[in-house]
């Protein structure tokens, strides 16, 4: 079997690398039992650090919305460079409110 693919980062996912699942509708907006993707954790914390709750619930959720972000694709190509195991410290939210 071969490992999942990362929607935004399109690297593998091999066990025992850090992974969560993402809600492409959040759970806060309606997305709950909704429609989910396994992400490197290092990409899905990244979107969350980009995206607003109502931004993804409104304009981001699907992946090729999101790997369409000006900041998230401009992350995807840099973090596409590294192996799948690779992590990073994400600082805090970055997005304004």
């Amino acid at each position: 079997m071969t490992d999942p693919i990362c929607p935004l980062c399109e690297r593998p996912i091999p066990k025992g690398v850090p992974q969560s699942l993402h809600h492409l509708i959040p759970k806060l907006k309606g997305g709950k039992g909704g429609p989910v993707v396994l992400m490197h954790h290092i990409c899905h914390r990244e979107v969350h650090a980009t995206l607003s709750e109502a931004d993804l619930a409104r304009h981001y959720n699907t992946p090729e919305a999101l790997r369409g972000h000006p900041r998230l694709a401009k992350f995807a190509a840099w973090v596409a460079k590294r192996p799948p195991e690779f992590r990073s410290k994400v600082p805090g939210k970055r997005r304004g409110r």
